[in-house]
């Protein structure tokens, strides 16, 4: 790939992971639906791993969990950590034993969602108080609520996706 399309697909994966951002955390929290924001950074960390492979997959991560983390008001680093091993865990499947389409796409987003929610979830655990069916329950319409996000995500994600293959190496 040349030096001047990798700037392009970059900036254009900075300026996706800045958008989706920008919903998550600053219009998302005012569309709760009974009590849920949707998780949508996870989602597209997944949709580039899954198009772009585990290196794209493990950076776009690291930067999707920052803002995530930031969004959320997360402990410093959890979703970073997470989000990074979950791109190149996804990524690295994607590129050995997965093919890269739409139904891979859905089902990495909702174990990443899944594994995002019990993160969330994981110090309550622990913390007293709540029962452990309860937040299973919480976990469960959490993910249901962002799966619905997964379409509109994907088409950018896999038009980025897309892109990087048709450029010439």
């Amino acid at each position: 790939m040349k030096k001047r399309e990798q700037i392009i697909t970059v900036t254009l994966h900075a300026i996706l992971v800045i958008v989706v951002y920008v919903f998550q955390g600053m219009i998302f929290p005012y569309l709760r639906l009974y009590g849920f924001v949707p998780l949508l950074l996870p989602i597209a960390g997944a949709g580039v791993a899954v198009y772009e492979g585990r290196y794209a997959g493990g950076v776009f991560g690291i930067f999707a969990g920052i803002f995530c983390d930031v969004s959320m008001n997360e402990p410093a680093g959890v979703f970073t950590v997470l989000l990074a091993l979950a791109g190149l865990l996804v990524g690295a499947l994607a590129d050995t034993v997965m093919t890269r389409g739409f139904a891979t796409f859905i089902i990495c987003s909702a174990g990443v969602l899944a594994v995002s929610a019990f993160a969330q979830m994981f110090p309550l655990l622990f913390s007293g108080g709540v029962p452990a069916q309860y937040l299973l329950l919480t976990a469960v319409r959490q993910t249901g609520y962002s799966m619905i996000f997964t379409l509109p995500l994907w088409l950018p994600v896999r038009a980025l996706g897309r892109r990087g293959q048709r450029i010439p190496g």
